[in-house]
């Protein structure tokens, strides 16, 4: 396992990519700062809406873990060397873990990082605020991250589809359609943000604490199973 998890750090750690992480990561905190230096500050409830949920957790996120996880194995799949680790005496679970540590190891920094500073200049350093919005948003990206590993083993389109995923699905329709919330991973973190600071973040249309963790257990291990069945059947060349 650390040698496959290691191989993918090294695979995905380009100076592009982590340049175009470097960036998306940072907008959040310089749209905080925008608004705090703004004579007409938002309220608590219109910065969560738009830029702790639409930006950071519905963007920003998402797309920092797309550009790494839809990576982890498509490179293997279109290059034909997938069949080094399949064809091992190894479980396939002992494949497809290292792969989804390391993606989250790459994205979790940056993302931390942006959560930490935004929360941190936001709410003028309140602490249980800004542990709140840190800790959801790390949530988040494991969740999209297990998804998206799963998504580029499944198709050489992750890139494609996963864009589509986060402007059609977590952009649009959950943000407009209620319903659908129950099947968003950002609403899975802004559920978290709001069980943690109960006080800062008043409970309205999210799920409790309890029911916001269950269902973030159920996707992280729902598509690393998947990844795992997918790793099992698929027809490596």
């Amino acid at each position: 396992m650390g040698e496959v998890y290691r191989l993918t750090l090294r695979q995905l750690s380009g100076r592009w990519r982590l340049i175009m992480m470097t960036l998306l990561s940072s907008l959040p905190v310089i749209v905080a700062v925008l608004m705090l230096r703004s004579s007409s500050a938002p309220s608590v409830w219109e910065f969560e809406s738009a830029v702790l949920s639409a930006m950071l957790n519905g963007a920003i996120a998402p797309l920092v873990v797309l550009a790494i996880s839809a990576a982890a194995f498509s490179n293997e799949v279109e290059d034909r060397t997938l069949a080094n680790l399949t064809l091992a005496p190894i479980p396939r679970w002992k494949i497809a873990v290292p792969k989804l540590l390391a993606t989250i190891s790459l994205a979790a920094p940056f993302i931390a990082v942006s959560a930490f500073l935004t929360a941190h200049v936001a709410f003028l350093g309140d602490t249980q605020a800004t542990i709140a919005i840190t800790v959801s948003s790390m949530v988040g990206v494991a969740l999209y991250a297990s998804a998206f590993v799963w998504l580029g083993l499944v198709t050489t389109q992750a890139i494609g589809i996963g864009l589509l995923y986060i402007v059609l699905w977590e952009g649009f329709f959950s943000g407009f359609v209620s319903g659908v919330r129950l099947l968003s991973i950002r609403h899975y973190a802004i559920a978290l943000m709001h069980g943690l600071d109960e006080r800062r973040f008043a409970p309205v249309s999210h799920p409790p604490l309890a029911i916001a963790i269950g269902l973030s257990v159920l996707v992280l291990g729902g598509f690393l199973l998947l990844a795992i069945r997918r790793l099992r059947r698929m027809d490596v060349p």
